[in-house]
């Protein structure tokens, strides 16, 4: 049950390109509704989940965004619906978090909110994955968002406020047949929140793990193997986006997208052997 999508034609360029203009379409809330958080860096916002969060904070209103994705051109025509600026960057390459990081703070002087949503993901037995794919996976859903926290992170403490936003997969709550490195590197995703979350007690800042299902993206073309299961059916990127921003509100610590797949991974915490039979047995 994967969700990121991989954006395609890589790039290693960071070069931000600021994009003006009203967001069409988009039905911007009154000044009194808004969050209190004004700027935002969202990664993977060349399509799929990070696409729509970017284009979710725009109709709210009230925020300068900063856009980075591996592709240039999807990047900018996404930053053409709504005033932000991109910066195209591979972050799994060496120093490409270092450089978005740069680029955001020198743009926006501060990053009050960071939504981790670059991820790539990869289908089939674990024995016959590629070794560079394992690392792709790893330096793209882990490392790089380990990187890139690290380096916004000190000046969102000394601000004493911000929220950082990791996206998941309940992939990494439960385990997947079939998604072996995917759902390893998700579950430490999650284990990384929650130890972030209690080092940061009493900052100001927040960490929220938002936890998708499946979601209807290009993930699943560009992983090597659609989706098939007839159950449980792929949401919209928009349903997650919606979470983001409601989550961002509310200071929630984490959310599952839809709710009910809390469900599965409380059984698997209080019964992991009865969890396991019926995994096995339903695929």
């Amino acid at each position: 049950m994967s969700h990121a999508p991989t954006p395609a034609g890589p790039s290693n360029r960071a070069r931000p390109v600021t994009k003006s203009g009203p967001a069409a379409g988009l039905d911007a809330r009154p000044a009194d509704q808004r969050t209190p958080h004004s700027t935002a860096l969202v990664t993977g916002a060349s399509s799929g989940i990070g696409a729509a969060v970017a284009r979710r904070l725009a109709a709210d209103g009230g925020w300068r965004l900063v856009l980075n994705g591996r592709d240039l051109t999807r990047l900018e025509q996404v930053a053409a619906e709504m005033s932000a600026t991109t910066v195209a960057a591979d972050l799994s390459w060496p120093g490409a978090g270092r450089r978005v990081t740069e680029a955001a703070l020198n743009h926006l002087g501060r990053v009050d909110l960071v939504v981790a949503g670059a991820g790539v993901g990869w289908a089939g037995d674990f024995t016959g994955m590629p070794r560079a794919r394992i690392d792709e996976l790893v330096g793209t859903d882990l490392l790089a968002t380990l990187h890139l926290v690290r380096g916004l992170l000190p000046h969102m403490v000394a601000a004493g406020s911000g929220r950082i936003v990791l996206l998941g997969s309940v992939a990494g709550s439960v385990g997947v047949r079939g998604e072996a490195v995917y759902s390893a590197v998700k579950a430490a995703v999650a284990a990384f929140a929650d130890a972030l979350r209690y080092e940061l007690r009493g900052t100001g800042v927040g960490v929220t793990h938002v936890v998708p299902g499946v979601v209807d993206t290009p993930f699943f073309d560009r992983r090597g193997a659609p989706y098939r299961r007839s159950w449980p059916r792929p949401v919209p990127p928009e349903r997650v986006a919606d979470a983001v921003l409601s989550a961002v509100r509310r200071g929630t610590d984490e959310v599952y997208v839809p709710g009910w797949l809390r469900l599965p991974a409380r059984v698997r915490g209080a019964a992991p052997g009865l969890y396991r039979r019926l995994a096995a047995h339903f695929g």
